[in-house]
């Protein structure tokens, strides 16, 4: 089993930093289970929309809702977040790396792909998880100390991850 985190600050940088990384895992032939996050900015809101493809070949689902110019506060649609991880759950068989955008506050309340992440675990799959300044407390209490953080360049976290491929063969 091996498990880190990537937190880095600034909005979207560590959707982009996740998805990079799995372009280069996927590149090497690894077998990829998961999610990478693109934001889509809007002119006409303060909030982007958020959509997530599973890994390795889709679907691209939104999961963030409209609630118009003026909302505030959290836009998760949860039904498309739980839509998400059936689909990735429905992938981990023959995965051999498990990418999680977001430890949110959906997982940080034990929901969202908790229970996927932990799957992964038990099968001894590397699992790698993006994470918030906000929600990583949690997730370190989630992970019990086990995750390893890794720093924000794209070689070192995809070599990480082929380290843990190559241990688990």
């Amino acid at each position: 089993m091996r498990l880190a985190h990537i937190s880095i600050t600034g909005r979207g940088e560590t959707d982009r930093f996740l998805a990079a990384v799995a372009e280069r895992l996927e590149r090497a032939g690894v077998r990829l289970a998961g999610t990478v996050q693109t934001n889509i900015a809007r002119a006409d809101r303060t909030r982007c929309d958020m959509d997530l493809r599973v890994l390795p070949d889709g679907p691209v689902l939104r999961i963030s809702e409209d609630r118009g110019a003026a909302a505030r506060g959290c836009m998760l649609d949860h039904g498309a977040l739980e839509q998400t991880v059936a689909e990735v759950a429905r992938r981990l068989d023959g995965a051999e790396v498990l990418v999680v955008n977001k430890f949110g506050k959906a997982e940080a309340e034990g929901r969202g792909l908790v229970p996927v992440i932990s799957e992964a675990l038990e099968r001894g799959m590397t699992v790698l998880v993006g994470v918030n300044g906000l929600n990583l407390p949690l997730y370190l209490d989630f992970s019990g100390g086990l995750s390893e953080a890794l720093p924000a360049v794209e070689a070192t976290a995809a070599d990480w991850c082929l380290q843990g491929v190559a241990n688990h063969a």
